[in-house]
């Protein structure tokens, strides 16, 4: 490779060293996304993008999703800044982005801009290709038969306890997939498709489907498969959402913490 790595773990993580020049140029492309796809996050220590050379890069690696300013969603619970800030108090839960879309994004990509003493100092990644290849092979067989329904509802409402009518009516806009419990990915790989938005699976009650899934997700919550990152400002950070999970540690609303995010499209529907 053109660049020094480190692991930060044993199954997930990898910390790249490599300098703005390169990442801007594009050049490293395949070797970044051939890592990312085997290590599930990527970290670039103290590299210090602006927003714009974030984007930059960001479009070197992938199909940049339109979303905030000029595809930069500032990630902040500062209504001011972002008015849907409503939506990040519950990312303090385990989930997968875009896991109630047909087709969930490729990848995030995550700068921390300012940080305080007020929480948020760390995120959690789960990989969950490595959750399901170290489940039992009962457990596997069982997995690859369920499907699961996933909604932007649960995972608000394991937030919001008495949500108001209007944020619950709200929070239905939002797509509901039915999606397999376990993503057989076009690379061979498999992966658990878990989380908060994963409410129910088909075939079973309710108290049945909460207790099989939140089985699962302790499984791949396991230390073994987690990275807890605690944030330097201008640490960058990129995870494959089609096989890792996070979490933020809680924050106060007016802490002032506030990180860029650039988010790359989805390339596979779940199959």
């Amino acid at each position: 490779m053109r660049f020094e790595t480190v692991e930060l773990s044993p199954r997930i993580g990898t910390e790249i060293r490599a300098g703005k020049t390169d990442l801007l140029k594009g050049g490293l492309r395949e070797e970044i996304r051939d890592l990312l796809e085997q290590r599930g996050i990527l970290l670039f220590r103290g590299l210090g993008l602006t927003e714009e050379e974030q984007l930059e890069f960001s479009s070197t690696i992938g199909e940049v999703f339109d979303q905030g300013e000029k595809g930069i969603f500032r990630v902040t619970l500062d209504r001011s800044i972002t008015p849907q800030a409503d939506y990040l108090e519950a990312t303090t839960f385990w989930h997968i982005d875009g896991a109630h879309d047909r087709v969930p994004t490729r990848a995030s990509v995550l700068t921390a801009r300012v940080l305080t003493d007020d929480g948020g100092r760390w995120t959690e990644f789960a990989n969950t290709y490595a959750a399901y290849e170290d489940l039992p092979l009962e457990k596997k067989q069982w997995a690859e038969t369920q499907r699961v329904v996933h909604s932007q509802v649960y995972l608000q409402s394991a937030h919001y306890k008495s949500p108001t009518p209007e944020m619950a009516a709200h929070w239905r806009t939002h797509s509901e997939q039915i999606h397999p419990l376990v993503w057989k990915h076009r690379s061979g790989r498999k992966s658990l498709l878990l989380g908060h938005t994963a409410g129910r699976i088909l075939g079973m009650s309710d108290d049945d489907s909460r207790r099989a899934l939140g089985e699962l997700l302790e499984w791949a919550s396991q230390p073994r498969f987690v990275y807890r990152h605690h944030w330097t400002v201008g640490d960058m950070i990129i995870w494959d959402n089609t096989g890792v999970m996070h979490r933020v540690e809680p924050y106060r609303a007016d802490s002032g913490r506030l990180l860029s995010r650039t988010t790359l499209v989805g390339e596979e529907p779940v199959m």
